[in-house]
């Protein structure tokens, strides 16, 4: 069998800190999730998302300590307009969430812009500037 991408991992300091983030971004995970050390969430087309907390993480491999500096992973999320991008990083900032990029229109043909989550991952906002373009198909990583 050829292996495919089935689980995007991140660890959290905070789960329901982190979980409220990403509820925030339009994923379905239930509120009784809060208080678990490890969570799913199936995103459309089968692709998981899972959160374990840092002690999780420990239970199996004691070496690992919380990297220091900008994260290696971002995330993406698509937004319905230019418009979406701006409201919605004005409510995560508003929310206490650090920006990281003002929404700014990129040369690539996206309103794009970088907020962190609670553990200080970069999840990029886009939109396609003109609805229909290539823009629309893929943003870079935060």
């Amino acid at each position: 069998m050829t292996p495919r991408l089935d689980m995007i991992g991140i660890i959290v300091s905070d789960m329901a800190a982190s979980l409220a983030f990403y509820r925030r971004l339009g994923l379905d995970i239930p509120a009784e999730a809060d208080s678990q050390p490890h969570v799913e969430a199936v995103l459309p087309g089968g692709l998981r998302v899972g959160w374990d907390t840092e002690e999780v993480i420990r239970s199996f491999d004691p070496s690992w300590t919380r990297p220091a500096g900008d994260g290696r992973v971002g995330l993406a999320f698509l937004c319905d307009s230019p418009a979406a991008v701006d409201s919605l990083y004005a409510e995560l900032t508003g929310d206490g969430h650090s920006g990281h990029l003002k929404p700014w229109d990129a040369f690539w043909g996206q309103r794009y812009a970088v907020v962190l989550d609670p553990d200080g991952s970069g999840v990029s906002l886009f939109a396609p500037a003109d609805p229909g373009s290539p823009a629309d198909l893929a943003a870079p990583a935060a």
